[in-house]
């Protein structure tokens, strides 16, 4: 087993380099290669197709700075221009290659692009920075809603103290007239009574 299996290694990488060094004379490199969505372990890797080329797929080298050791990702029936990279190692330099793939072979590399990951604490700070903005945002809707809510209770107790003031008010105006006539029945019951012939009464000494 050991000896028909130790020349099939050699020859699979011998194809390998082969492939890698037969490129499309009709396709031409990716351009605006750019990072996106980079955090201490992933990111996102992004670029654009030149008019007229037709592709079928990409490739992407993905390379440790100053490292011999290369990750090669390829994807062929595929119209996406972007592709994750995963298991990335926080503050560390990586420089990535994107190719496109036509039915005659890949296009030569784009320009290098060069990223450094952050650290993972960067990122959880940066992330809780959104959320306690978010909460913010949610305290102050919250806020707002108790201020009108306060504003239309105070509006309805004074439209009640209004209301109770003018009923009160008609009331008393109301019991005007008769306090009137019961001050008028009272001053007469009061006064000296009169003799019938018109004389005062006087006392026989």
């Amino acid at each position: 087993m050991e000896s028909s299996l130790a020349p099939a290694a050699p020859l699979l990488i011998l194809s390998c380099f082969g492939v890698s060094q037969v490129v499309a004379d009709s396709l031409t490199a990716p351009v605006n290669v750019t990072i996106k969505s980079l955090k201490a372990n992933s990111g996102v890797v992004t670029w654009d197709i030149p008019e007229g080329d037709t592709v079928i797929g990409f490739a992407i080298t993905q390379q440790k700075k100053d490292v011999r050791m290369l990750r090669f990702i390829q994807e062929v029936n595929t119209t996406t221009r972007s592709c994750a990279l995963w298991d990335l190692e926080e503050e560390t330099d990586y420089i990535v290659h994107v190719q496109s793939i036509s039915m005659s072979g890949p296009s030569p590399p784009s320009e290098p692009l060069q990223f450094r990951t952050p650290k993972e604490a960067e990122t959880q700070t940066s992330k809780n920075k959104d959320e306690v903005t978010m909460e913010e945002v949610g305290q102050t809707n919250q806020l707002r809603a108790g201020e009108l809510i306060i504003i239309v209770v105070v509006l309805i107790m004074w439209a009640g103290v209004i209301a109770l003031f003018c009923r009160q008010y008609d009331i008393i105006k109301d019991n005007e007239p008769n306090n009137n006539k019961d001050k008028a029945k009272n001053s007469s019951e009061c006064s000296t009574p009169e003799h019938p012939s018109g004389g005062l009464l006087r006392s026989k000494v």
